[in-house]
C-alpha cells in the first residue's frame, strides 16, 4: 500500500471531532447541542465530566423480582410490565434497600450516530457505597453498553450490597463514556498495546514506579502493608447499619459503617466470603491528558474475587507535569464462596488505556466534581474523612 493510501480523508459531517477514540467533555456539550443526548429536565454544567457524563435517576423506580437483560427482541418497558413489583415515586426520595434489586428510567435518552457508541460504569462515589448499579438499554443483550445508532431510554439497574441508600429525581450513580469510530487509527478505537504503554510510560510516567508492569494492560498491586499512622490497609462494611443518603457529602461516621483494618507483621489478608472490602493499589497513578483508563480484573483463574464496581479513570486523575504526586487507585473488593489470602504486593486487577479523540478542556482534579484527586486509601463522599 503506498503512502497516499494510507492517509485518512475528511471526517464526515456527522462526526464530532475528526479523530477516533472517547470524547472529551467539550464534544460530549456538542452531542448534547445536536440532540444526540436529550434530558427530561436541561442538563446541568455538574454532569460534564472531563470523559464522561452523569447520569441522573428519573422521577420513577421500579422495584422487581430480579435482575434481568430485555433481549433483542424486547424493551425495558416490556420486561418491566412482567417482572416489577412496585413503582416508587422519587421525587421526594425513597429508600432502595439492601439486596433489593430496582430498575429505574434515567432522566437521559440517546439518539447517537451510527459512528458512536458508549458504555457506561458506576460512578466512583457509588462503587464506594457497594451499590450495584448497570445501565440497560433497550434491546440490548448486555450491560453497561450501547450500540452505535442507538436510539431510546436509558434504565439502570440499582442493588445496594451493603448498605441501604437514599435516593431521590436527580440522583448520579452511574456515568456515561461515548467512542467515536470514524477512521480505526491505531491506539484510539480500542485499548492500548502493552508496547505503547511502556512508550508512553517512557515519555511520561503512568505510575510512580521506574519499570512498568504491564499484563495486557498496566498491573496493579495490593497495598497490604500499611498506611498513615493508624497503619491502615483498608475497611470491611459492617452489616448492620443506618441508610445513607447518598446526597449528603461529608454527613456520616466512618465507625458508624466500616470496620477499619490493620495490616499485620505477614502482610497479608483474608477476604472472607461475601463480605465487602475498600482496598487500594501500591501504585500511584498519572493519568495523563490524551488517555483515560478503566480497571478490569486481572484474571479470573487467580482468585474467587471480583475487583472493582467503578473502575473508569478521567484524563487527569493524579496527573500532573511534573509527574507526581499522583492518585492510588482505591478498590471495590468482594470475595466469592471461599475465603481467600491477598499477600501484600499481589497482582489484583489491570488498568486498560484508550486513546481520547481530543484531549478535554479541563482535566480531572481542576473541576469542582473531582473528590478523589491526590487520594490514598479513602471512602466515598459521603463520609467524614479523618
Amino acid at each position: 500500500m503506498n503512502d497516499i493510501a494510507q492517509v485518512p480523508g475528511p471526517a464526515p459531517a456527522a462526526a464530532v471531532c475528526a479523530r477516533d477514540g472517547l470524547l472529551p467533555r467539550q464534544r460530549i456539550r456538542e452531542l448534547v447541542r445536536r440532540g444526540h443526548v436529550q434530558g427530561a429536565d436541561p442538563l446541568d454544567e455538574g454532569q460534564f465530566q472531563p470523559a464522561s457524563l452523569d447520569l441522573r435517576l428519573g422521577a420513577h423506580a421500579y422495584r422487581v423480582r430480579a435482575s434481568f437483560l430485555p433481549g433483542a427482541r424486547s424493551s425495558v418497558d416490556d420486561k418491566l410490565k412482567v417482572l416489577q413489583w412496585e413503582r416508587i415515586d422519587l421525587s421526594q426520595g425513597a429508600i432502595f434497600e439492601r439486596g433489593c434489586v430496582y430498575v429505574v428510567e434515567l432522566a437521559e435518552r440517546l439518539d447517537l450516530p451510527s459512528t458512536i457508541s458508549a458504555a457506561a460504569n458506576p460512578k466512583s462515589s457509588t462503587g464506594r457505597l457497594d451499590v450495584f448499579t448497570r445501565l440497560i438499554t433497550d434491546r440490548s443483550e448486555v450491560f453497561d453498553a450501547v450500540e452505535p445508532g442507538y436510539c431510546g431510554p436509558l434504565y439502570a439497574e440499582v442493588s445496594p450490597r451493603s448498605f441501604s441508600i437514599k435516593v431521590r429525581k436527580g440522583t448520579r450513580l452511574n456515568q456515561i463514556r461515548f467512542r467515536q469510530h470514524l477512521l480505526g487509527e491505531t491506539g484510539r478505537d480500542g485499548p492500548l498495546s502493552d508496547q505503547m504503554l511502556r512508550d508512553v510510560h517512557a515519555r511520561s510516567p503512568l505510575v510512580d514506579a521506574d519499570e512498568l508492569a504491564v499484563r495486557n494492560g498496566l498491573v496493579l498491586r495490593i497495598e497490604l502493608g500499611g498506611l498513615g499512622p493508624d497503619n491502615l490497609v483498608g475497611y470491611r462494611a459492617q452489616r448492620h447499619t443506618d441508610v445513607i443518603d447518598v446526597e449528603r457529602i461529608a454527613a456520616y461516621r466512618a465507625d458508624d459503617y466500616w470496620e477499619p483494618i490493620a495490616s499485620r507483621p505477614d502482610g497479608r489478608l483474608i477476604l472472607d466470603p461475601n463480605e465487602f472490602y475498600i482496598l487500594v493499589s501500591k501504585e500511584r497513578l498519572h493519568i495523563p491528558p490524551h488517555l483515560a483508563a478503566e480497571m478490569v480484573p486481572i484474571d479470573p483463574a487467580m482468585g474467587e474475587f471480583r475487583v472493582h464496581y467503578a473502575g473508569f479513570f478521567d484524563p487527569g486523575f493524579g496527573y500532573s507535569p511534573g509527574g507526581h504526586p499522583g492518585s492510588r487507585a482505591v478498590m471495590e473488593v468482594r470475595s466469592h464462596e471461599v475465603p481467600f489470602a491477598l499477600e501484600d504486593g499481589q497482582m489484583v486487577c489491570r488498568l486498560a488505556y484508550e486513546g481520547m479523540a481530543e484531549e478535554p478542556d479541563v482535566l480531572y482534579g481542576a473541576i469542582g466534581t473531582s473528590n478523589y484527586q491526590g487520594q490514598a486509601l479513602r471512602l466515598s463522599k459521603q463520609f467524614i474523612q479523618g
